[in-house]
């Protein structure tokens, strides 16, 4: 009985595997879905300071293994009860925290529409759990946390601490680490005027992710080559020296 159960579960596994492995996109990162997202907060500190504004850009995958911007949902949050506000943030952003203009919602309602829509993307990709994408990634991915964290929620797509930082990408491709200066070197148009707003900053962001993991695959390095077996015959053969 118990071997049976655990044939079963195998066979489960293996057909989800393999289900799995029929979309390019869960083949291009080990079954993980990439998720752009940008928030404007109220300050560094994610467990005390109001997030007040979050975009999430969702990609899409053609036949060819190429990524583009499916689409973009974008909220202006209030701020959570007793939230802390840095006047010098918001100075820096231009946010104004309180303005009945900006048809802000509450923090729950934003992160549980954006979890939904993530969740409906990443099954329809054919992946398994969806990663972070951003530009100082670990900002972003911190008050993210703090956000599903504070109110609770938890069925969420997003996976806890892996995250993919466009920063280290364009200073490894471009040799730029500013968002505006990584989008001018590789010929995405950068409005400096429209910057620090998350809808803005989200899409530069994705079209930034995309373009460099677009250039690797157009460059050869993806997929990558197969292994030569006679190269490790040989590299078993060779004897093994300590220094």
């Amino acid at each position: 009985m118990v071997f049976d159960i655990i044939a079963s579960l195998h066979w489960q596994t293996k057909k989800t595997m393999e289900n799995t492995e029929q979309t390019l996109f869960a083949k291009r990162f080990r079954g993980f879905f990439p998720v752009v997202i940008d928030v404007e907060t109220a300050g560094f500190n994610k467990e005390t300071d109001a997030l007040l504004e979050i975009a999430v850009s969702v990609l899409k995958m053609d036949d060819d293994g190429l990524l583009s911007i499916d689409q973009t949902v974008h909220f202006h949050v209030e701020p959570f009860e007793g939230a802390n506000i840095e006047q010098a943030a918001i100075e820096f952003n231009g946010i104004d925290p309180f303005s009945p203009l900006r048809g802000a919602v509450a923090e729950e309602d934003a992160i549980k529409e954006i979890c939904k829509v993530v969740r409906k993307a990443q099954k329809a990709a054919g992946c398994q759990r969806s990663v972070i994408v951003a530009h100082n990634a670990a900002f972003d991915h911190g008050f993210l946390n703090a956000a599903i964290e504070r109110n609770n929620i938890k069925r969420t797509p997003f996976h806890p601490f892996v995250s993919f930082d466009t920063t280290t990408l364009a200073g490894l491709a471009l040799g730029q680490t500013v968002l505006a200066k990584a989008c001018r070197a590789a010929g995405i148009e950068f409005d400096n005027s429209q910057a620090h707003s998350a809808l803005y900053d989200t899409e530069r962001t994705a079209e930034l992710y995309c373009l460099i993991v677009n250039r690797w695959q157009e460059l050869g390095g993806w997929p990558l080559a197969p292994l030569d077996e006679s190269d490790d015959d040989e590299a078993a053969k060779e004897p093994k020296t300590t220094e």
